[in-house]
């Protein structure tokens, strides 16, 4: 009790502070496009209900209507065909929602190439520096691209070979889903590069994250005030019954007297 105690009142002097890791949910939020065979996600819309007029003097409020990954997200087993049998977003146990956060940088490497690919040997040589990934945590993969949150082509950043943006090699995906963690999160539209359709396998980090129970938190912000270790995620998605995902806020606790 003293421990909660504690955090409340470091929460309400500022020596704990809140960040927020969710990117803004608009009309303009950059989707995932497929390629057009496939079914697509809705883009946001709000559509009004009342607005303290004849439908409703005194309140506001609107209807939404979008897709499960769309914007800042969360990634639940049975979005893949891997974990099919595994949870939906309302069954993942709320404990499972909650970890520490450990942040591999890698701004620096997608500054020069934007198909950038964590490899088994970026994690080695993180972990030989910090120690190893402890299990229950969040790993956050730091790459610079929210912040091209604001245009969705750049965002995008696609040509006729398809989009070019960060992700993980199939063997880091594999690597990290035999790990305790809970899952990763990264600033990009999905956990996967932008190339990963034309891996193998294709998709890996969905395909291995989300077969081992693990989740994937997406399109995050702020994550360049995130230290290397140290901060707790909290990730609330909706508890939507046999949802594959959510829009989530996503929020860390960071120990500022450290």
């Amino acid at each position: 009790m003293a421990g909660l105690s504690t955090l409340a009142t470091q929460l309400l002097d500022g020596s704990v502070e809140v960040i927020d890791l969710t990117a803004p949910l608009h009309p303009g939020t950059p989707i995932l496009a497929l390629p057009p065979e496939f079914g697509q996600t809705a883009t946001f819309e709000l559509e009004e209900i009342s607005r303290y007029d004849d439908r409703g003097p005194a309140w506001y409020w609107n209807n939404f209507r979008t897709g499960e990954h769309t914007g800042t997200h969360f990634d639940a087993p049975n979005h893949w065909v891997t974990g099919k049998d595994l949870d939906d977003v309302s069954q993942v146990p709320p404990g499972r929602l909650v970890g520490p956060a450990v942040v591999i940088d890698k701004t620096a490497e997608v500054a020069e190439n934007p198909d950038y690919l964590l490899s088994v040997a970026d994690i080695q040589k993180w972990e030989a520096g910090h120690g190893p990934l402890p299990g229950g945590a969040w790993l956050i993969y730091r790459t610079g691209w929210s912040a091209r949150g604001g245009d969705p082509a750049a965002f995008a950043n696609a040509d006729d070979q398809g989009s070019h943006t960060p992700g993980l090699t199939p063997d880091a995906a594999r690597h990290l889903a035999a790990t305790e963690i809970l899952g990763i999160g990264v600033e990009t539209v999905g956990t996967d590069a932008g190339q990963a359709p034309g891996f193998d396998p294709p998709f890996p980090c969905h395909s291995m994250f989300l077969g081992a129970n693990k989740y994937g938190l997406t399109q995050l912000s702020n994550v360049d005030r995130l230290p290397v270790t140290g901060a707790i995620v909290i990730a609330a998605p909706l508890p939507i019954v046999s949802g594959s995902g959510s829009p989530c806020r996503v929020l860390a606790l960071v120990d500022r007297t450290t």
